[in-house]
C-alpha cells in the first residue's frame, strides 16, 4: 500500500464558486469586506512567507519557539498516533511535532491547495519513510470528514489562524472540531495574545511595505479570476487596533471616488473617497477567553504554553 494518499472532498469548482459568492456578498454589504483566504494565491503565499521573516512580524517566530521548546511535552500529553493539521500549507512547522511524536502512524494534512499538499507530502515521506500521509483537499471551515486512521488523534490548528474568524464563526468552527474528536483525542490550538498596540499594529504594517503589497494582492486575485478592473494603486493599506474587540483590522482605503467593474459576477462597485474595504480581522486572545471559548464547544483546556516573551500561546484541549 502506498504511503501517500490524496483525497479530494472539495469539488473542483468549489474555489471559483466560493470566490464569486464572497465577492458578491462582501462588496455589496456595508461595510464592504473580502475574506482573508483570498490573499493566498501563489504570489500572495510568497508575500506571506516574506512577512514571516520581517522583524516586525513576531507570531511565526514566537510559535516556532514554543514548538522547538515544547514539542516533547505536547507529544507526551497527546500520545497521538494520527496527527491532523488544518490549513497545513507547506507543513514546515509541523516537522517539530512529527519528530516528537514517537508512536505516530499517520499524518493528515488538510488544505485547499492540491499542489501544496502533494509537494509537502512527498517531501515528508522522503524524510520519514515509515510514515503514512493521507492528504485531504478540503475546506476545514465547512464540515470535514477525516479518514479512518489510528487513534488517539491530535488535531493541530497552528499559526493563530483562528483569529481570522469572528466570535460567532469561531464558535461554529470549534464545535465542528469537537465533533471530530473521540475520547483520548486532543486539539492543539495556536493563538496570538493581546499585547501593546504599537507591537500589534507594526506587525501588520511593516516599514518595508510587504504587508501592504500582501493586502492589495486580494484585488489582483479578483482582477484575474473575475476580470475586474481594480487599480491597487488607488487604495492605501490600513492596519488598525480595535480595542473593544481586541483584534487587528486590515483594510484597503479608497484614495478617490471610483467605480470598479467586476464582469465575472456582473457587478459594479462604487467607492467614495476614503471608503474602506475590510480584508482581514486578526483577533488576539487572553488565556481565560480561550478557555471559555473551548469550554463552550465542549473542550477542556488542559495545557498552555507560551514563548518566553509571552506573545503567543499553544494550548492543548480534550473533549469533555
Amino acid at each position: 500500500m502506498s504511503p501517500f494518499h490524496l483525497t479530494r472532498t472539495l469539488p473542483e469548482d468549489a474555489t471559483d464558486a466560493a470566490l464569486r459568492a464572497d465577492v458578491l456578498s462582501g462588496l455589496t454589504g456595508t461595510p464592504k469586506t473580502l475574506p482573508p483566504k483570498w490573499f493566498y494565491d501563489a504570489h500572495g503565499s510568497d508575500l506571506f512567507e516574506r512577512i514571516t521573516e520581517l522583524p516586525e512580524y513576531y507570531p511565526t517566530r514566537a510559535e516556532r519557539e514554543i514548538l522547538v521548546a515544547r514539542s516533547g511535552e505536547i507529544a507526551a500529553a497527546a500520545r497521538a498516533r494520527t496527527l491532523v493539521e488544518l490549513g497545513s500549507g507547506s507543513s514546515e512547522k509541523t516537522r517539530y511535532l512529527l519528530d516528537a511524536l514517537d508512536g505516530l502512524h499517520t499524518y493528515v494534512p488538510v488544505d485547499v491547495s492540491e499542489s501544496a499538499l502533494t509537494q509537502a507530502g512527498h517531501a515528508l515521506l522522503a524524510e520519514r519513510p515509515g510514515l503514512q500521509v493521507h492528504a485531504l483537499i478540503a475546506d476545514f471551515t465547512v464540515s470535514l470528514a477525516l479518514p479512518d486512521t489510528p487513534g488517539p488523534r491530535l488535531i493541530a490548528f497552528l499559526g493563530g489562524t483562528i483569529g481570522n474568524l469572528v466570535p460567532a464563526e469561531r464558535a461554529v468552527f470549534l464545535a465542528s472540531v469537537r465533533s471530530l474528536l473521540s475520547p483520548g483525542d486532543a486539539l492543539l490550538l495556536g493563538t496570538d495574545l493581546v499585547k501593546e498596540e504599537k507591537t500589534l499594529v507594526e506587525a501588520y504594517d511593516d516599514a518595508s511595505g510587504v504587508t501592504a503589497a500582501f493586502n492589495k494582492n486580494v484585488l489582483s486575485v479578483v482582477n484575474r479570476e473575475l476580470h475586474a478592473d481594480f487599480d491597487p494603486d488607488a487604495f492605501d493599506h490600513v492596519a488598525l487596533w480595535d480595542t473593544e474587540n481586541e483584534w487587528i483590522e486590515m483594510r484597503l482605503r479608497s484614495r478617490r471616488e471610483q467605480t470598479v467593474k467586476i464582469p465575472g459576477v456582473d457587478l459594479a462597485v462604487d467607492f467614495t473617497e476614503g471608503e474602506e474595504l475590510r480584508t482581514e480581522v486578526s483577533a488576539k486572545f487572553r488565556k481565560e477567553g480561550v478557555r471559555a471559548e473551548l469550554a463552550a464547544a465542549g473542550l477542556e483546556l488542559t495545557r498552555w504554553w507560551t514563548d518566553e516573551a509571552g506573545r503567543f500561546a499553544l494550548s492543548l484541549s480534550v473533549a469533555r
